[in-house]
């Protein structure tokens, strides 16, 4: 029997309701992140300073406790799906909610997280339809945050989702755009393993949002995906890694990497569109931050005749209506004549 639609819109909506109030925790998180550094040595957790959010080495007690809590995690929502309660459980206790499972979900690192869906795959006593739901919300909870192991899993027990191609989309894109952020290398690498498994699923438009992912991570590694990846709409995945450059300093870096890019490109129509492509990214952002600041910019980061040309041809109704005149002179004085008109 197929998931039904309902159950799809529920799955789907609950999982973002998760993921946006998993992002207003974060601010809590971050807000508190000094007071706690400093408390997870008393459980003899040491922290990388050049990695301050990553934990990189356990004592064994604080790892089994932290085996225990994902197992635990895993019983829980397991036992929730047969619909029973677990031993432990007082027989007066409520029912445990769909998002207090999410949130639970959410708390675990990425090694809780692998041990959690391992428990999933190898639970016994469900029936298919169960077990698809259980699946669904679990990946879908879960691919923002640990998209390795949520990739593995689904790689594993695809069948069980297949006939629900909404879900199965959210889940790969979603668990590729991240994946791409911390390891672009890694995601391009499955998507060359495993994309001819899932030719509906792993799109163009799948891999154009690992490139906007790659491009927080290192643009000169989101340019190379554009090739390895085989996409077949440049201008997409150029946009994307265009918008990654949020502050002058990053925009400045990324033109940088794009010049040294250009150099690789065999033929000059390429070098001509990625060009045009990349520098009209820059202009909304540019006239968004006002005249003195982007003309600014512009002078200091040297930019050449092809590149004025491109920032010029795309500022179009971007200005601010009361800079326009002091636009228009500047077009006049840095694009050739026959051009600025």
């Amino acid at each position: 029997m197929k998931i039904s639609i309902a159950l799809s819109v529920l799955i789907l909506a609950a999982a973002a309701s998760l993921r946006w109030h998993d992002s207003q925790r974060l601010a809590v998180v971050r807000e508190n992140h000094t007071k706690l550094v400093a408390e997870a040595a008393t459980f003899g957790i040491t922290l990388d300073p050049a990695r301050p959010a990553e934990v990189i080495r356990f004592t064994p007690r604080e790892r089994e406790r932290k085996n225990v809590e994902a197992k635990a995690a895993a019983a829980a929502y397991i036992a929730s799906k047969k619909g029973k309660e677990l031993p432990e459980q007082n027989k007066g206790a409520r029912r445990v909610s769909a998002m207090e499972h999410g949130d639970r979900m959410l708390a675990l690192d990425s090694t809780q997280a692998q041990i959690f869906l391992d428990a999933l795959r190898d639970a016994r006593g469900l029936s298919d339809e169960t077990r698809k739901d259980m699946m669904g919300y679990a990946l879908m909870t879960l691919c923002d945050r640990h998209p390795q192991p949520v990739l593995a899993l689904f790689t594993e027990t695809f069948d069980l989702l297949k006939e629900n191609n909404s879900m199965s989309s959210v889940i790969i894109s979603s668990s590729l755009d991240k994946w791409s952020e911390e390891d672009p290398k890694a995601a391009c690498e499955w998507v060359q393993k495993n994309g001819e498994k899932f030719p509906g699923l792993v799109t163009d438009d799948t891999k154009i949002e690992m490139i906007s992912g790659a491009a927080r991570h290192d643009p000169k590694i989101a340019f190379k995906l554009i090739a390895e990846l085989g996409i077949q709409n440049s201008s997409s995945a150029l946009r994307e890694i265009g918008g990654s450059a949020k502050t002058p300093d990053e925009r400045t870096a990324l033109l940088s990497v794009m010049r040294e890019h250009l150099t690789t490109l065999p033929d000059e129509k390429a070098r001509h569109e990625t060009t045009g492509t990349l520098m009209g990214t820059f202009t909304d952002r540019l006239a968004g931050e006002g005249f003195t600041a982007a003309t600014q910019w512009i002078a200091g980061a040297n930019c050449t005749p092809a590149e004025l040309e491109n920032i010029a041809g795309d500022l179009g109704i971007s200005v601010k209506r009361d800079e326009a005149g002091q636009w228009v002179d500047w077009v006049g004085k840095q694009v050739p004549a026959g051009k600025s008109e």
